[in-house]
């Protein structure tokens, strides 16, 4: 489809070697340039999480965690669970909290231990073609020498200031205030934290004085952490399994659990069974999407956990008998009042897609959760610390409630589709709690509409979230009626729904297509 140019927007981009989408153009050209120095899509996607760590400061960061879907060429589908898990103290009765109460988002409580360095070493050494030490080298430049602040990011930047107050860091504020548009914001103390990484390798994060000065600044706050804990995260890491469903004869890979990648498996499960009409705001699609999701956000909150803690049942969840039962519950003609309960028995937020020249593809994600995390900053290193906790249940019995050495339910989820054994699409939907929804819609206005990774990205997200249906402007009238209508109650959003990047593989041409995100301020190049 040829795009309508009197009309504002972006093309996708097409490139016949290599192709990456990533939230920031520095972070985008840093990983092209890493393809072209030699490496491959592993040590593009590092390169790339790593300057995002510096110039996209309240989305991701070396305190944070990381998921990775990588699929070599001819090879299957490898995953990688990078993150990191409580305090071995962090007995839900040692919070000082009462059961099942809403945890701070800047309390220490809230921060996991970080595992996304441990997991950017693991992920080079098994996959990548160079080190640590030079795939940090980009990131190292920003915080240095500075980088020019744009438009989203200082809107995020500004919307969090109140936060930053209020753990008093100074440090991510000029004069007390956000960084404007167009403004240039240095990390010297976090430049020099990843130089220390860069030649020592993740157990100078782990281990000596950037784990001791994070465990003073935490416990100094009232939390739980030890560097034991800390020298513990190091080998935390681990590659999994991926889990898989079918959708518009397409197998998607996910990360498993603790992960929330089969939510989105089984909204793309319930939508496939389902005959859809040729226009993806079609107010039948919109209707059922928004039920499909209701449904499965009902099962994420009831059953999503740590494996290594609790029995998660994956295989019933993704069950084509399963799926059917719940697409079954869905009235074409009226929302669910009440959403009925589960009938299984339980036993007991950046993006970024990367293809190289070799056809390798990586899907990968790195976030701190929260904007700026829990707003936390570890002593005089730089590093904003994470608030992942707050993905535990604080109920006492229930299979996500906070305990030792625990990880908690994860939203991030980088996701892969391949076609007879071959990948066609890396992609991912960032935005917190959104991103199954997010990742099921932008797969669907591809797979199952024919747009192109960059139409599918831009169409007007929704989004049911606590009985309500949460909108974009860019949705119609007429669609807002139809929803209603159907006994959806409907708001319009101030901020748009998270932001997307994606590659897809067009193997009878023999091209790539990327697209990146308008919500956000990256961008698609490739060579």
């Amino acid at each position: 489809m040829i795009r309508d140019f009197h009309a504002p927007g972006r093309s996708a981009v097409y490139a016949a070697n290599a192709m990456v989408a990533t939230s920031m153009p520095q972070a985008s050209l840093a990983a092209i340039e890493m393809l072209r120095a030699g490496g491959n899509a592993m040590d593009a996607a590092v390169t790339a999480s790593a300057v995002l760590a510096v110039v996209e400061p309240h989305s991701t960061g070396i305190g944070g965690d990381c998921f990775c879907l990588y699929k070599p060429k001819g090879k299957p589908v490898i995953a990688l669970n990078g993150s990191g898990r409580a305090p071995a103290a962090a007995h839900l009765d040692a919070l000082g909290l009462p059961n099942e109460a809403v945890m701070a988002e800047t309390s220490p409580h809230s921060v996991t231990i970080p595992g996304a360095v441990a997991a950017w070493e693991m992920l080079l050494a098994a996959h990548g073609r160079k080190g640590l030490a030079e795939v940090l080298q980009p990131a190292i430049h920003f915080a240095e020498n500075g980088f020019v602040v744009p438009p989203r990011v200082a809107m995020d930047w500004a919307a969090e200031v109140e936060k930053l107050r209020s753990t008093n860091a100074s440090g991510l504020l000029v004069n007390g205030e956000a960084p404007c548009i167009g403004s240039i914001f240095h990390q010297l103390a976090l430049g020099s934290t990843l130089r220390k990484i860069a030649r020592h390798g993740a157990r100078a994060f782990y281990e000596g004085e950037i784990a001791e000065a994070i465990v003073s600044e935490l416990r100094g706050r009232g939390g739980l952490h030890t560097v034991e804990d800390f020298a513990a995260g190091q080998t935390a890491i681990a590659f999994v399994d991926p889990v898989s469903g079918k959708f518009a004869g397409r197998d998607v890979w996910e990360c498993p659990p603790n992960g929330s990648g089969i939510i989105a498996l089984m909204i793309m499960g319930i939508m496939d069974g389902f005959k859809g009409s040729t226009d993806p705001l079609d107010p039948l699609r919109v209707h059922r999407h928004i039920e499909a999701a209701r449904l499965a956000y009902r099962d994420r909150d009831m059953f999503l956990a740590d494996p290594a803690s609790e029995d998660v049942p994956v295989e019933h969840l993704l069950s084509e008998a399963y799926l059917s039962r719940l697409r079954d519950l869905i009235d074409d003609d009226r929302a669910m009042e009440a959403l009925p309960s589960a009938d299984v028995v339980h036993r007991n937020t950046v993006c970024l897609s990367v293809v190289d020249a070799d056809g390798n593809v990586c899907s990968f994600i790195n976030s701190l959760f929260g904007s700026f995390g829990s707003g936390i900053i570890a002593g005089n290193t730089g590093i904003v610390l994470h608030n992942r906790g707050l993905g535990f249940s604080l109920r006492h019995g229930h299979p996500n409630c906070i305990a030792p050495n625990k990880r908690p339910m994860h939203t991030i989820i980088p996701a892969v589709a391949t076609r007879n054994g071959e990948a066609e699409l890396a992609f991912g939907v960032m935005g917190g709690h959104y991103q199954p929804m997010g990742q099921s819609y932008v797969s669907g206005n591809i797979f199952q509409y024919g747009l192109n990774p960059q139409e599918a990205i831009d169409l007007p997200r929704y989004f049911p979230s606590k009985n309500r249906v949460e909108l974009e402007r860019g949705i119609s009238p007429a669609l807002q009626a139809a929803l209603v209508a159907k006994g959806h109650d409907v708001v319009v959003l101030d901020k748009p729904h998270g932001g997307g990047q994606a590659v897809l593989i067009d193997h009878t041409e023999g091209v790539l297509i990327g697209a990146s995100d308008p919500r956000k301020d990256g961008c698609a190049l490739g060579y």
